[in-house]
């Protein structure tokens, strides 16, 4: 079956008015965009399917929340790559319990926020094979040999792809400093 495009406008505000047969039309059409997101941004196809019905039932529950009916693309992505991300931290490991830094200023939350999301939009951008070895060697803290092993990969290819995944997102991570500016 073809991919059609997004839901439309009716029945996204249908879906927000609370019409439980619009909210269910609606999660079965964003179904197929936000797996797809998912097998872009996560290290895994687990962590994909994972992330994609977890962005789903968000958008089920939340779906009153939408401010505009044209904003439905843009808002099933930052719940996907959030729900990637999320899955790609390492599990805590309970050494030491981290130290008070305080409050953190609504700015330096913002630079924060925004310096994650130009940095996992590099990552996205990175080959499939090459954006699976950074996230699981650099993002889950996996040994080098275990990624290899993984992957089917030999070390020297692990690492190889490793490098270029790394160079390509400090490039771009550059690139933006420089010509961002405006």
């Amino acid at each position: 079956m073809a991919e059609t495009g997004w839901p439309g406008a009716e029945l996204i505000a249908a879906a927000q008015g609370g019409d439980v047969e619009s909210i269910t039309a609606l999660v079965a059409g964003s179904h197929p965009h936000v797996r797809r997101f998912a097998r872009s941004l996560c290290a895994s196809p687990e962590d994909a399917e994972d992330a994609a019905q977890e962005a789903l039932i968000i958008l089920y529950r939340r779906i009153g929340t939408l401010r505009a009916s044209g904003a439905l693309a843009s808002w099933m992505f930052r719940i996907v790559r959030n729900e990637c991300l999320r899955r790609a931290r390492p599990a805590p490991r309970h050494r030491e319990p981290p130290p008070d830094t305080g409050a953190v200023s609504a700015e330096e939350e913002a630079l924060r926020r925004l310096e994650a999301g130009r940095v996992a939009a590099a990552i996205a951008a990175l080959p499939a094979d090459q954006r699976r070895v950074l996230i699981m060697r650099d993002v889950q803290g996996h040994s080098g040999r275990a990624v290899a092993d993984a992957l089917g990969l030999s070390l020297p290819a692990m690492k190889s792809r490793l490098h270029r995944a790394r160079a390509t997102v400090q490039r771009t991570l550059q690139g933006t400093d420089r010509g961002g500016g405006g």
